[in-house]
């Protein structure tokens, strides 16, 4: 018999921590699963404390042993239920956090340039420092347009804005253009890449994931935004 028992209590330890498991997606069913997994629990050490062997009693250290074993499943449900409700506020936060950018500019990847009433707004990311960035404006058609020397910049975000002239000395059309960067430190090419300056008109959250409106661009990530202007 108390072979046939400890069988038991193997099955249904190995029940109580799968369904632990899958309530993971619900704060209710983990706290469900972890009173349906205490009744089992004492419901299987009634049973065998009753039909243990007279000769050979349960002692004490598989007793504690099995007490501790029902404590840990009821303190990895409570901990799921913790992590659970930490998640939705974590992401709650977040959405309050996007909302405020809602009719701010920000910098996020992208080599896109427009060109305004004579003025025109990017930015550069650095992988690290360099002594010399220069960034190349072409039109719809790839030609060059503008090419300017930045000169030296610190690794990380900077912006930078040009003033509408082309190399020719004539101004250019208002539009879309786009713009590359080559950055060097010494002889060492430094990698830059383009980030496009766009507005943000409204916030939409799918899940866990907040993602803003940026208009022509389309939904980008929060965790995307470089920079806020």
């Amino acid at each position: 018999m108390t072979s046939t028992v400890s069988a038991a209590t193997g099955n249904t330890s190995t029940a109580i921590y799968d369904a632990i498991n899958a309530s993971n997606s619900s704060q209710g069913r983990t706290a469900a699963v972890g009173s349906d997994a205490q009744d089992r629990f004492l419901k299987l050490l009634t049973t065998q404390l009753q039909n243990q062997d007279p000769l050979n009693p349960l002692d004490n250290a598989q007793m504690t042993s099995q007490l501790a074993q029902i404590s840990t499943v009821d303190g990895i449900t409570k901990l799921n239920a913790t992590l659970r409700t930490l998640v939705d506020n974590s992401s709650q936060s977040q959405t309050l956090q996007a909302a405020s950018l809602v009719g701010h500019h920000v910098l996020v990847p992208g080599g896109s340039l427009s060109l305004s009433q004579g003025q025109g707004v990017g930015g550069v990311d650095l992988a690290g420092p360099a002594d010399d960035v220069v960034a190349t404006i072409k039109d719809a058609n790839g030609l060059t347009v503008r090419t300017l020397d930045l000169g030296g910049m610190a690794s990380g975000t900077h912006t930078f804005s040009w003033d509408g002239m082309a190399d020719s000395g004539t101004a250019a059309a208002a539009g879309t253009y786009s713009v590359s960067f080559a950055a060097r430190q010494g002889a060492t090419a430094v990698n830059a890449s383009a980030l496009e300056l766009a507005l943000v008109t409204s916030v939409a959250q799918t899940g866990s994931t907040v993602s803003l409106n940026l208009g022509a661009m389309g939904m980008v990530s929060l965790a995307d935004v470089k920079q806020i202007i």
